[in-house]
């Protein structure tokens, strides 16, 4: 038994943070966190769920596909917002920190790109990330007001061009879950660029 349980032990510490993965239904973790927004306030995902529950973004400043599907932030908080959804965008990427990550940046870039009143907040030693096995910018999870899992994946089909997109995925989970209807598809593959994790 001491054998087994050695083992198993060694195996959970051999994992790495990314081999973490959330399932739909899944309870949202780190709920207690705090995270550190760009107007200097620290929020935690729990102050920021709203009635219905609540979207979280892994996104970032530079990565060509955040910048290509970032257009379609605002108008996502905005239906969020009437909703009763949370809306917060979470930079994880710590070994970009003192560069084009760092919390001044991120609000040089919030001001820039005309982002909303919603949250954009430091993920500091990407200890968030980690605890969601989030591993790409952009990388959308959706939890619902009992904060489990009910979406997760890309925003839509169409990085380039939002007038040429034909399944817009978060949307329409959005508008699912509002309605309180079943969404499909629960999950889709999240495409981006790699948070920038501190090598261990």
């Amino acid at each position: 038994m001491k054998l087994l349980t050695t083992l198993l032990l060694l195996t959970a510490m051999a994992l790495s943070p990314t081999e973490t993965q959330l399932n739909i239904g899944d309870k949202a973790p780190g709920q207690d966190l705090e995270l550190k927004n760009i107007d200097g306030n620290n929020l935690t995902l729990e102050k920021l769920k709203g009635e219905k529950g609540l979207l979280v973004i892994y996104s970032c400043n530079t990565c060509p596909y955040v910048v290509a599907w970032e257009d379609r932030y605002n108008e996502l908080y905005k239906y969020s917002a009437n909703e009763g959804i949370g809306f917060v965008l979470v930079n994880s990427n710590e070994a970009k920190r003192e560069g084009d990550d760092s919390l001044e940046e991120m609000k040089k870039h919030a001001q820039e790109k005309g982002y909303f009143n919603f949250a954009y907040v430091v993920d500091e030693n990407h200890q968030l990330a980690d605890l969601f096995g989030a591993t790409k910018t952009p990388d959308v999870f959706l939890f619902n007001a009992d904060m489990e899992l009910v979406y997760k994946g890309a925003i839509d089909d169409n990085s380039k061009d939002k007038n040429a997109v034909e399944e817009p995925y978060l949307m329409n989970a959005l508008k699912a879950l509002s309605a309180g209807k079943k969404i499909k598809p629960e999950t889709t593959k999240a495409l981006g660029c790699s948070i920038k994790r501190i090598k261990s």
